[in-house]
């Protein structure tokens, strides 16, 4: 099977690796040639240690025989053929929507639009198509070659053929694919960002600092990463993004992004990626 995978950032890069893993041909695009080199360069050392790891053989055949079934480029109608297309680009509506309207132009009518957005509504994304049976949402998990979960999201129009050729793809690609219907966050941030924004308000307010935070909620709940190092993992940024999406859809001031997270994203302190968040980080 064919992939295109649309963005070459941390996901998409993360998305194309797995799919090209398991003996997928993968098109990885990015209108950024930048972007694509650090998207290469990520998919190699990421490939390197899980080949590493293998138990039988050749670790450096494997990695070879990926990277042969992965091609890339800026060019849109390199995705024209793939059975699916994965749009792994910015968490903005508007720039989601209009790749949304050039990928329905170009692509075959067979082929299924997928968008890995974490938030957004993927019934106004298939909107922008002439193919809303075959738009659905894939919101794999970072980092995608390590983390088994994809949110199978059903927009309004969203076929039982569309679902079901998705589903078995996640399951071919190693995943556990997870149904959910379409409303803002779905499931996994409609739970999860309410905590780290309550984790940044006590941060705010003075009741601890950030390592407290996050100490009480590895030790005392036994999460493997406290929340706001879990926010600087996943970008500042994006977490803005994604309670604006909230806040938006469901007009509920419990989803009201916490005014710390506003500033330290306006001052560019976006987390692991820009080297500072709520902790500074080395290189």
């Amino acid at each position: 099977m064919k992939i295109g995978v649309a963005g070459a950032g941390t996901m998409g890069s993360g998305i194309a690796q797995v799919a090209a893993y398991h003996g997928n041909d993968v098109y990885l695009q990015d209108l950024e040639p930048e972007a694509l080199k650090g998207g290469l360069s990520r998919i190699r050392k990421s490939l390197e240690r899980v080949v590493s790891k293998l138990q039988d053989g050749d670790p450096q055949q494997r990695l070879e025989q990926t990277l042969g079934r992965l091609r890339s480029g800026v060019e849109l109608d390199g995705l024209a053929d793939a059975a699916i297309v994965i749009e792994a680009v910015f968490e903005n509506f508007e720039v989601k929507q209009s790749l949304f309207r050039e990928l329905d132009q170009r692509c075959s009518p067979e082929t299924i639009l997928a968008s890995n957005t974490s938030s957004i509504s993927i019934t106004r994304l298939a909107a922008a198509t002439g193919r809303p049976e075959r738009v659905i949402g894939m919101h794999f998990m970072n980092p995608v070659p390590v983390m088994k979960l994809v949110e199978i999201i059903r927009g309004l129009a969203t076929s039982d053929a569309c679902f079901e050729a998705t589903r078995q793809l996640t399951l071919e690609l190693g995943k556990a694919p997870v149904e959910v219907n379409d409303s803002p966050g779905f499931v996994s941030n409609r739970v999860l960002l309410p905590m780290l924004n309550e984790a940044m308000f006590a941060v705010m307010e003075g009741v601890a600092e950030p390592e407290a935070v996050d100490q009480v909620m590895k030790l005392g709940m036994n999460h493997p990463m406290g929340p706001l190092q879990l926010a600087d993992f996943i970008g500042l940024d994006v977490c803005l993004d994604i309670l604006n999406v909230l806040y938006e859809g469901f007009k509920d001031p419990k989803y009201r992004p916490c005014p710390l997270l506003q500033k330290l994203v306006d001052s560019g302190r976006l987390g692991r990626k820009t080297g500072h968040g709520f902790y500074p980080y080395g290189d």
